[in-house]
């Protein structure tokens, strides 16, 4: 085989590899993947995410035990991601919906601060903003996120125990679905 034959065989082993994560990616982005935790995992993830405290948008730190017995929807999500750009409004009018009854949806930014409040204040986010680094995909990553992708939401029944999470965009019905039984 000439170096030639050697080098396009290599090439089009590379385009196969990068074009076979990209589709992944999409995969997982786009479909509705729903992990079912373990009881365990359930309830320690959610302990870890209650115990956790993370600056606001003020840098003013926010414990997340605050919002223990609500029903707590937690969105990891950042600026620059377009499907957590997209499921935000529908999360801002939930919010806005059910907030009365108990529900508290809870965005942790993973992002820099500046980006996330820009991003906030232009679209109208009428919910708490945290913002974390590798602090806050720990605590994702603790919920079932082992992905490390965004966006990544988890809701937490008012006894502290995951009750579902859901990796890529979660559309409104989808998670009125996942919440409302437990207001």
């Amino acid at each position: 085989m000439t170096k030639l034959q050697q080098l396009l065989l290599y090439t089009g082993i590379a385009i196969l590899a990068v074009t076979a994560g990209f589709l992944l990616r999409s995969q997982l982005m786009s479909s509705n993947v729903q992990f079912d935790l373990p009881e365990d995992t359930a309830k320690r993830g959610a302990e870890t995410i209650l115990a956790a405290s993370l600056p606001d948008l003020d840098d003013k730190p926010q414990p997340i035990s605050q919002w223990r017995g609500k029903v707590l929807v937690v969105n990891f999500w950042a600026s620059w991601c377009a499907p957590c750009r997209d499921e935000i409004p529908e999360f801002i009018e939930l919010h806005g919906k059910f907030s009365e009854r108990g529900l508290v949806i809870l965005g942790i930014a993973v992002d820099q601060k500046e980006k996330a409040a820009a991003f906030s204040k232009e679209i109208g986010i009428n919910y708490p903003i945290l913002v974390g680094d590798m602090k806050a995909m720990a605590l994702a990553d603790a919920a079932g996120n082992h992905q490390g992708a965004l966006p990544f939401t988890v809701v937490i029944d008012r006894t502290g125990k995951i009750t579902g999470t859901k990796l890529g965009r979660l559309s409104k019905s989808k998670l009125e679905a996942m919440f409302k039984p437990l207001l």
